[in-house]
């Protein structure tokens, strides 16, 4: 093993040699195998253990039994205990989930704080399997059957090739310890009623089960590349702006292909979306018509779709003063400028001129809200925000971020689009007082 290991570091990891490492070791066979792998190759490389107090003193044995392995291997190790029930209830997680949360954002934080560019995890043959069966009986796409990357990130995984009875020949061969955790044993978690009810089975009916596997899982990942080139191909032509408000796609170039729900699922698969039926349906729904996940939101505007964040959906209460001896305010929408102006030169959505003497200080900028009106600079009478925003035809998205200019709860302009006539300087105003917006 440690021949076909040091070959596969050689060929196709080499960046792994002439870097800091950190070894994520449970204190199991397969972590403490990589961590004696790595010995023999000479790679500098540190431990990092994670206790989840989970299993009462076996948990302290586990730690104990990596702080012997660190000083056996002469290597730097590093240890955290963690409350992993009490983070579980907190955050509504499985233990498994919260464990696995809990341990890889320890090791990318402490990767990052001392340098360590990569973190090497034991995962093998086996588990490659029985993640592929998990993601398969949850129902999944092409990716979720497309195996467990042997690089992603800073992640690395160089035991993917290797079987676990690999592994356990290489062990005793070399006279390894190493600690069994009895939790492995139990049938209640999934994976565990994989490994050791189904996954049997399976190598009974097909001896060469791994060898198959891994045939099955090439072949994928070259389906998945075509079918990756195609949907970058397609977002390429679809995609028509991307901005601080979201994502703008066109409606037609998902109506040209032969199938749009999958490229539809390809595209926002990853923002949490479940309802497919109501997504697709959007491509035919009336502007303003939604589709929410827990994260994100898809927009139906004229003949886009706009795919945003919650974020952008809640009306704020943000807002931001502004004294009569402001000069420069920075916002979320970009930075406004005041200034006295001797003369008044052509204003535009992006500057205006107003009469300072009409002012009462301080004003505000917020938001635009339900029932506000202003008076549009060059028109006649009154007119509601709302309307005027519709008559701009402005999506959904566009209209939520729209920030108004105040004084006294006056709209004194609705900020880089319209200034309100009453506020406006003319050829008599004293003090001219120009306002520009900058992105």
């Amino acid at each position: 093993m440690l021949k076909i290991f040091r070959k596969h570091i050689n060929t196709n990891l080499e960046f792994l040699k002439e870097t800091p490492l950190l070894i994520a070791v449970s204190g199991g066979i397969d972590s403490v195998v990589l961590s004696h792998l790595c010995e023999e190759l000479k790679l500098d490389f540190a431990l990092a253990h994670c206790n989840f107090n989970l299993r009462g003193e076996e948990s302290n044995d586990d730690e104990e039994f990596v702080l012997e392995l660190a000083e056996a291997l002469d290597v730097e190790v590093f240890i955290q205990n963690f409350d992993t029930q009490a983070y579980a209830d907190e955050h509504k997680r499985s233990i498994q989930m919260a464990a696995r949360e809990l341990r890889y954002n320890w090791f990318k934080e402490l990767a990052g704080q001392l340098h360590f560019d990569y973190i090497l995890t034991a995962h093998h043959a086996e588990d490659n399997l029985e993640t592929f069966l998990i993601n398969f009986t949850r129902g999944t796409g092409l990716n979720g059957l497309t195996g467990i990357s042997e690089v992603n990130d800073n992640i690395v995984r160089p035991l993917l090739q290797f079987s676990r009875e690999q592994i356990e020949v290489y062990a005793k061969e070399n006279n390894i310890k190493w600690r069994e955790d009895s939790s492995n044993s139990s049938r209640k978690y999934l994976r565990n009623k994989l490994r050791h009810e189904v996954v049997p089975i399976l190598k009974e009916i097909n001896p060469q089960l791994l060898n198959s596997f891994q045939n099955t899982l090439d072949n994928l990942n070259d389906t998945a590349d075509i079918v990756e080139e195609s949907l970058n191909a397609v977002a390429k032509r679809s995609i028509t702006e991307i901005d601080g408000n979201g994502v703008t796609y066109k409606v037609s170039e998902f109506k040209k292909v032969n199938n749009p729900k999958a490229y539809l699922f390809e595209m926002f698969k990853d923002f949490g979306f479940t309802e497919w039926n109501d997504v697709v349906a959007l491509l035919d729904a009336e502007s303003g018509k939604q589709v929410f996940s827990s994260t994100h939101r898809l927009i139906k505007h004229r003949d886009y779709l706009i795919l945003t964040d919650l974020y952008h959906s809640e009306q704020r209460e943000e807002s931001h003063l502004i004294k009569d001896n402001d000069t420069k305010l920075e916002t979320p929408l970009g930075i406004l400028l005041f200034d006295e102006a001797d003369a008044i030169v052509n204003s535009s959505k992006s500057m205006i001129f107003v009469d300072r003497d009409k002012l009462s200080f301080p004003l505000e900028l917020r938001l635009w809200k339900a029932g506000d009106f202003f008076f549009p600079s060059g028109m006649k009478g009154k007119k509601k925000i709302s309307k005027y925003l519709k008559d701009e035809k402005l999506s959904l998205v566009e209209k939520e971020n729209i920030w108004v200019l105040t004084s006294e709860d006056n709209v004194i302009w609705v900020v880089g689009k319209r200034a309100d006539g009453r506020f406006k300087a003319t050829d008599a105003t004293e003090q001219i007082l120009k306002i520009e917006f900058q992105k």
